[in-house]
């Protein structure tokens, strides 16, 4: 009778451990989140850029890609539930904000312009001044900044545990429904490095053998770019930046310190990230304050502006403090070279965009 007992006691155990199993299926998508793959040009892996690196603890899975693009343009992560990481960086400007200073939660004025996300990946420092080290290290500033969306990470992961279509989508992308500020800027961040643009004429130009694509004006542009002009020592290779800080000679006194702020050393006070100038007739305006509305403003600092005494004035602008001597023509000819840099189809690609 006893063993008779106990063996209804195993079936009955193994019957309730059967009822509680989740399928294989569902477990496999919880434990093992589907790897992902950002598809870039072989030229662009095989150049001086490499393939696209990401941190080895947060990989790039199709469900944490999913989660992250949702996070980027959900309004609980402000205070008032009314802005986004995408409030101030558009799609249509290339994840940028049209405005010089972005408006924040409460009505005030940021004192940079919103820098484009396009092609982060390769990035090791973020932000105009260099501040954050990876792109999961930037996502957390924004939203506790009191001048952007002014918001606690307690309450924003309350309130994202709190929405029912939440806790699944974690699971699905990192198995667990217990979310955190961790896991919250890991998705955006897996999101943030699909933002990938290599798709422009200049690309078909110049390393797809579309001999035809720049029309006579473009090509002096172009010719400019890489000569006379001399562009392309600070906005060089496929992702058309540069990994370090400049000062480009935009003032002789220093409102905002920029780089030297972050590292304490007044050698580099004056300087700022060099952006990417892919998308950059879309990105306006320009510069880390949005100085400058038009590429043609642009163009004339680097003709005619530069301030050849400013503190720290990088290497590669002092011949610039004597001017280029820039014809009109030729002015307008680099300004139809830089359009040439927009990538459309990155500009209104649907898996880009707000999923809602």
């Amino acid at each position: 009778m006893k063993k008779f007992c106990a063996l209804v006691v195993i079936v009955m155990t193994i019957l309730i451990l059967h009822a509680c199993k989740k399928p294989d299926s569902e477990i496999d998508q919880i434990q093992n989140p589907t790897p992902a793959e950002v598809v870039i040009p072989a030229w662009v892996a095989t150049s001086i850029v490499g393939e696209m690196p990401h941190p080895d603890e947060n990989p790039l899975t199709l469900e944490g890609i999913e989660l992250g693009r949702a996070l980027f343009y959900e309004k609980k992560l402000s205070a008032n539930n009314d802005m986004s990481c995408a409030s101030c960086h558009s799609q249509e400007f290339s994840f940028s904000d049209s405005a010089q200073f972005s408006v924040g939660v409460e009505g005030e004025l940021g004192g940079r312009q919103a820098m484009s996300i396009v092609n982060l990946a390769w990035d090791e420092l973020f932000f105009w001044d260099g501040r954050a080290f990876s792109l999961e290290d930037q996502a957390f500033g924004p939203v506790v900044n009191p001048v952007e969306l002014n918001e606690t990470w307690p309450n924003v992961v309350a309130k994202l545990q709190a929405d029912t279509n939440y806790p699944p989508l974690f699971e699905r992308a990192f198995g667990t429904t217990t979310i955190d500020s961790v896991l919250v800027t890991s998705a955006i961040a897996q999101f943030e490095r699909t933002l990938v643009s290599f798709d422009s004429d200049f690309d078909r130009f110049s390393y797809g053998n579309e001999t035809d694509v720049l029309n006579e004006e473009e090509m002096l542009g172009f010719d400019l770019f890489f000569g006379e002009a001399e562009c392309v020592h600070c906005h060089a290779g496929p992702l058309l930046n540069d990994p370090t800080f400049r000062n480009n000679g935009l003032d002789d006194t220093f409102a905002d310190l920029g780089y030297g702020a972050i590292t304490g050393n007044s050698s580099d006070d004056g300087k700022f990230k060099v952006s990417t100038l892919r998308n950059v007739a879309e990105s306006s305006p320009y510069m880390h304050d949005g100085r400058f509305e038009t590429l043609e403003e642009v163009i004339e600092h680097y003709n005619s502006g530069v301030i050849g005494d400013s503190p720290n004035l990088d290497p590669e602008m002092e011949h610039f403090a004597e001017g280029l001597d820039l014809t009109d023509e030729e002015k307008a000819a680099l300004v139809a070279f830089l359009k040439t840099l927009s990538d459309d189809h990155f500009l209104s690609k649907e898996e880009f965009s707000d999923p809602n």
